[in-house]
């Protein structure tokens, strides 16, 4: 008996189910993003194109979550998500993993899922290898977080955690989440390193360790300067134990907090309104060098392009990539 090909789901009406939080759909949706077929490349830019305007520019959180290896990101991770179901908010995660040099595999999603209610229909958790990209982050995990930034009222990308380089992360996300451990010295490699500009939020965890993690609180306390400008926003450092859940609530305090303050300065649409340049920029700068920019007439040109692009930067970046294939 032959079996018939089913068609293709519409961009369109799979984009309404992920506005309407159809879970199934949002799996659908980030295949499609995943999938770097030439076709599913053009259906998955008309996904992004058809979602609602109003959810991606001022609706939910999107936090981004980073820190070096072993510091209990995942921990919490789970203890934000239990938190934020328990205010009666839905929770969308996405968790880059290291790829493996062998298989390409993941595992720290896998473990968030081991640690997070598996039936819960009002969490999404998905894993997403980073492919070796340089920046703590993978390509894809824009393009996804908008997907899930449609759906659910909270969105958390967790980065892989290689060390200092993760700062990709904060063309990404409203809210940075710089996560520490006391003992470690990450403190210091922190300051040392400038990494101080790039959060909003310092978290040293696993405060149960007594004296050490207020020591590391009050050394990166120390090193936090002022807000430059009036109302400006002051980079907040809390101590949290993320495995007896002590700190978490006073975490999600502050992330909410500070994303109040980006709607009423009005940072939160322009923050959402540059990432897909920024975006596009490094994809580009990835794939064919600053020559690549520089051939398609530099940063300008590709910002005015994208202002006149009506399917928006993923689908320019398929243009592009052929564009400049060519030669």
């Amino acid at each position: 008996m032959t079996h018939l090909a089913q068609p293709a789901e519409a961009p369109a009406s799979l984009a309404a189910a992920v506005a309407a939080g159809d879970r199934g759909a949002v799996a659908r949706a980030l295949n499609l993003i995943d999938d770097h077929r030439a076709a599913a490349h053009d259906r998955a830019a008309e996904l992004l194109a058809a979602l609602p305007e109003d959810r991606l520019l001022g609706a939910g959180h999107l936090v981004g979550l980073t820190g070096p290896p072993g510091v209990g990101k995942s921990t919490l991770t789970a203890a934000l998500i239990r938190h934020w179901r328990g205010e009666g908010l839905t929770v969308g995660v996405l968790a880059v993993d290291p790829s493996s040099p062998f298989s390409g595999g993941a595992v720290l999603g896998d473990r968030l899922r081991m640690i997070t209610p598996a039936t819960d229909p009002g969490v999404f958790v998905r894993s997403l290898a980073d492919r070796g990209t340089f920046g703590g982050v993978s390509a894809e995990a824009w393009p996804m977080s908008q997907i899930l930034l449609a759906a659910f009222d909270r969105v958390l990308i967790e980065t892989v955690g290689v060390g200092q380089r993760e700062v990709d992360i904060a063309d990404l996300a409203d809210t940075i989440v710089f996560v520490a451990q006391p003992y470690s010295g990450d403190a210091i490699q922190v300051i040392k390193a400038g990494i101080l500009e790039v959060p909003d939020i310092l978290v040293v965890n696993k405060a149960d360790l007594g004296a050490g993690a207020r020591r590391t609180l009050s050394d990166l306390a120390a090193a936090i300067r002022p807000a430059e400008e009036p109302g400006g926003w002051t980079l907040q450092a809390l101590a949290a134990s993320a495995a007896i859940g002590t700190g978490v609530a006073e975490t999600a305090g502050t992330i909410e907090r500070h994303r109040a303050w980006l709607a009423d300065s009005g940072h939160l649409v322009e923050r959402r309104q540059t990432a897909p340049l920024r975006w596009l920029l490094a994809r580009l700068v990835e794939r064919f060098g600053r020559h690549g920019i520089g051939r398609l007439g530099g940063d300008g040109a590709v910002a005015e392009r994208l202002a006149e692009a009506p399917t928006g930067a993923f689908a320019l970046l398929g243009e592009y990539n052929r564009l400049l294939s060519q030669h």
